[in-house]
């Protein structure tokens, strides 16, 4: 599988499904229009993109356009890539009947197409398919430093959050994928202020 640097940006969960089972990489949806109102998922695109890079896939229908435009705006351009796939006519499996300007969307999309896609945008793609680099953080982390699974778990993991600039609303596998993007096992461990987990005394 295909290895993508940036952190890549679509629309909706079918689009992500489709686009994991292209490239190995972070993929985060909009949720359609609801970014425009989501001010703290736009302030985490905001951080992912200083750190790794964005790279927006959105469909080619006016939708995708203004989502895209949207994105263009709240994202300093140094950081960000468009990656854009062709007009086809059709519709997904998935659905009864075409969309409304009668296009495949990005789930709809076949796997060279994307690639296509992706590369045109100028993303970084190791397709040597490398194992994960050393250092990754893990769930076991998590629990080790008293963010996930303990007593004030939750709690504590919010002021994380906070102090990095990341939405409230997170889950525990949400916050893991983007610590592996913004820090390293040692920062996070700082960060944290500890290893002992939550509701646990130091001995």
């Amino acid at each position: 599988m295909v290895r993508v640097k940036e952190v890549i940006v679509v629309e909706g969960r079918y689009d992500l499904n489709t686009l994991r089972q292209v490239v190995d990489a972070t993929v985060i949806t909009t949720e359609g229009f609801q970014i425009f109102r989501d001010r703290d998922k736009q302030a985490m695109l905001r951080a992912l993109a200083r750190r790794r890079g964005l790279v927006v896939l959105t469909d080619s229908d006016g939708a995708g356009g203004v989502i895209r435009g949207f994105l263009s705006g709240i994202v300093e351009p140094e950081y960000l890539r468009h990656a854009y796939i062709p007009d086809i006519p059709g519709k997904e499996k998935r659905k009864s009947s075409p969309s409304r300007e009668g296009k495949l969307g990005v789930e709809g999309m076949r796997p060279e197409v994307l690639l296509q896609a992706l590369r045109r945008a100028g993303a970084t793609l190791d397709e040597t398919s490398a194992p994960p680099p050393s250092g990754t953080l893990t769930k076991a982390d998590l629990f080790r430093l008293g963010l996930s699974g303990g007593n004030g778990s939750t709690e504590k993991r919010r002021r994380l959050q906070k102090a990095l600039g990341l939405p409230a609303r997170m889950s525990a596998n949400q916050l893991l994928a983007v610590l592996n993007i913004i820090t390293t096992p040692r920062e996070l461990e700082e960060l944290a202020g500890g290893t002992e987990p939550a509701g646990r005394d130091a001995t």
